[in-house]
């Protein structure tokens, strides 16, 4: 087989691998979304404050590593897909782990809601996803169209 025939011939596994992963993506988010739930959401209780922790990015759909926070498993960074945690007034570090471990620390104080943004890039062999703190505003902006996924 001639050079040209080769990458003709891969074409049709390039489609389905790709295809394969967007329903990966479409089936992982199918839940209500922020803003659908947003009105119907009570606050924290007396005390403690809200964490929501979520994912933009489809890019890497395959990627979802376990979300940690203080080392106990609280969810899985889905793509389109968010949570909430809601926790006494602290300090807290969230952390997810592929081929290296990234961290994020923050102070949480009583009726507070913090909002953290998963990211994704490139790695040596699998993507890294990191946690981000982002103000309010963004946070809320991000988060709109994302949907609720089970932790």
């Amino acid at each position: 087989m001639t050079r040209s025939r080769l990458h003709l011939a891969a074409v049709p596994n390039l489609l389905l691998a790709l295809l394969g992963l967007v329903l990966l993506a479409g089936c992982a988010t199918s839940g209500q979304t922020y803003s659908q739930l947003q009105t119907n959401l009570s606050p924290p209780a007396e005390g403690q404050g809200r964490i929501f922790i979520y994912r933009t990015i489809v890019l890497g759909a395959a990627v979802q590593p376990s979300v940690k926070v203080n080392d106990t498993v609280v969810g899985s960074a889905v793509p389109r897909g968010f949570f909430y945690i809601d926790r006494p007034a602290g300090d807290y570090t969230i952390s997810t782990a592929t081929e290296v471990t990234r961290t994020l620390s923050l102070t949480l104080t009583p009726g507070q809601v913090r909002y953290v943004r998963l990211n994704i890039g490139m790695g040596f062999f699998v993507g890294h996803v990191w946690p981000e703190l982002v103000d309010d505003s963004e946070g809320q902006k991000d988060i709109a169209d994302c949907h609720l996924v089970k932790s």
